[in-house]
C-alpha cells in the first residue's frame, strides 16, 4: 500500500525490486494504492511479469494537516494509532477478500504494517509481513525529540499504541521479514513469540555508479522523500543547527535537497541559500555533482537506501548513527558518523577540505556495496525465506496449497 510508482522513496524502491524478482519466477498479484502524483499504469508497465496489478486511488492525510488532525481525533478512542487509522481503506480489504475467495493463492505478503491491517483475520494462506521499518520506533524517537508538552504527550500515546499493534501483527504472521538484524532484534523484544528473519538492504550497482560529472566545490546533497517526516525533520535540523556552524568555516557551502513533496516550509529554505528541487526524474546527477552526501537523521527506522545509493556512486557520506542504523558500514572506513551539531559540522568541514580522504571513503563505500549489498542477493534471500515457510506448510498442508506459485502482494 502507499503507492509504488514512480519509485520516489526507499520503500518503493525496495518493494519494486523485490516484486520484479518474485514476479519473474512466480505468479504474483499486486494490490496497492496510488496518490494523485502516482502512475498506476506506469506501475503495471514496470511490473510486466505480474499476473495482475490492482491499484486504488487514495491519499493518506499528511502529518500536521487538518485531515491528519481529524484522523488523530478519530483514532484517539480506538485501539489503533493514527498511523494505521489514517490508512484504512475498505476497498483494499474487500479486494483482498475477493481474491482469496476466488483464487487459490499460496502466500500473502503484507508490504508494510499498514497492509497487514487490511488482511482478513481468518486468512486461508500463510502471511509474510515485510517490515521496512520498526514503525513504533520512528514515533518513539519523534516523541523523544519533541519539546512541546501537548505534542509530546500525543506522540507518547501514539508510539505505545503502535508498538502494541506492531507486536500483534508480527505474532499473527507466519513470518516477519525485516531489513536489518538491528530491526529483527528490536521486534523480537516486543514480539518474542513471532518468527522474524532479516533480509539485507541492497542497491542496484549497475544503475548507481560514479557518473563522472565535475564535482561542485563545497556542494552538499541530501536525498529522500520529503513527505516522510523524519526526512523533513532532518533537513530542518541540519539547516538550523549544523549549516550555520559549517558556514563559519566555509561561507560558500551550499546544500541541495532532492525529494518529492517538500511542502512550503522546506521550500522556504531558499532564503538560506538552500536549493529544494522537489521530485526529479533522476537523483543521480545531483548526487554525482556534490562534494559530500549528508544524512542528518534524528528519527526513523529500517535502513536508509539513500546511503547505499551514495556509496555506490563513490560519494563520501557523513551521517548520524540513526541515519546509518542497520547498515553494514564501518565508521571512518566507508562512512563518517557524527551525532551532535558541532561534531557533524566539524566532520563536513574536514572532508570538504580534504579531497583525498573523500575519495578514499568513496572508493571504500563503492567496494562495500559491490561485494555484499546487491539487489539480486537481497531479493533471493527474501524469496528463500518465503520458500522455507511454504515448505513447512507443505509438510503439514491442511487446507493450504504448497509451492510458491500464485501469491498476493499488498
Amino acid at each position: 500500500m502507499g503507492g509504488l510508482w514512480p519509485a520516489t522513496s526507499g520503500g518503493r524502491i525496495r518493494s519494486l525490486l523485490t516484486l520484479s524478482h518474485l514476479s519473474a519466477r512466480h505468479q504474483v498479484t499486486v494490490v496497492t494504492t496510488h496518490g494523485p502524483d502516482d502512475d498506476p499504469a506506469g506501475l503495471a508497465r514496470r511490473l510486466p511479469n505480474c499476473r495482475h496489478v490492482v491499484s486504488f486511488p487514495f491519499t493518506a492525510p499528511k502529518f500536521g494537516s487538518a485531515a491528519f488532525v481529524r484522523a488523530l481525533a478519530g483514532s484517539w478512542f480506538s485501539r489503533y494509532p493514527v498511523d494505521l487509522w489514517k490508512w484504512r481503506l475498505p476497498a483494499i480489504r474487500e479486494q483482498v477478500q475477493e481474491l482469496l475467495a476466488e483464487e487459490q493463492f499460496d502466500l500473502c505478503v503484507a508490504d508494510f504494517l499498514v497492509a497487514a491491517s487490511h488482511l482478513p483475520q481468518a486468512n486461508p494462506v500463510p502471511v509474510v509481513l515485510f517490515e521496512h521499518n520498526v514503525e513504533y520506533l520512528i514515533w518513539q524517537r519523534l516523541a523523544a525529540l519533541e519539546r512541546r508538552l501537548v505534542h509530546k504527550t500525543v506522540l507518547d500515546v501514539e508510539w505505545r499504541k503502535l508498538r502494541r499493534c506492531e507486536a500483534a501483527a508480527c505474532a499473527a504472521a507466519d513470518l516477519t521479514i525485516t531489513v536489518s538484524d538491528t530491526d529483527r532484534r528490536t521486534l523480537t523484544e516486543v514480539a518474542p513469540t513471532a518468527r522474524i528473519a532479516s533480509v539485507p538492504t541492497g542497491v542496484d550497482t549497475t544503475y548507481f555508479t560514479p557518473g563522472g560529472r565535475r564535482e561542485i566545490p563545497h556542494r552538499l546533497v541530501f536525498t529522500g522523500a520529503m513527505d516522510w517526516y523524519p526526512n523533513h525533520d532532518a533537513v530542518l535540523y541540519f539547516c538550523d543547527a549544523i549549516l550555520p556552524r559549517i558556514r563559519t568555516r566555509i561561507p560558500d557551502v551550499s546544500l541541495t535537497v532532492v525529494g518529492r513533496n517538500p511542502g512550503p516550509h522546506l521550500a522556504s529554505l531558499a532564503r538560506l541559500g538552500v536549493t529544494v528541487t522537489g521530485t526529479v526524474p533522476d537523483v543521480r546527477p545531483h548526487i554525482d555533482e556534490a562534494a559530500l552526501y549528508v544524512v542528518p537523521l534524528r528519527a526513523g527506522g529500517g535502513t536508509r537506501l539513500k546511503i547505499f545509493e551514495a556509496l555506490a556512486m563513490a560519494k563520501a557520506v557523513v551521517s548520524t548513527t540513526i541515519g546509518a542504523e542497520g547498515l553494514g558500514v564501518t565508521a571512518n572506513r566507508d562512512i563518517v558518523l557524527a551525532d551532535d551539531p558541532d561534531t557533524f559540522a566539524h566532520a563536513v568541514v574536514a572532508l570538504l577540505q580534504d579531497a583525498p580522504t573523500r575519495q578514499r571513503l568513496g572508493r571504500a563505500g563503492r567496494a562495500l556495496v559491490e561485494s555484499t549489498y546487491t539487489w539480486r542477493h537481497a531479493a533471493e534471500t527474501f524469496e528463500a525465506h518465503c520458500e522455507a515457510i511454504l515448505t513447512e506448510k507443505a509438510q503439514n498442508p491442511g487446507p493450504r496449497a504448497s509451492g510458491l506459485h500464485p501469491g498476493i502482494y499488498t
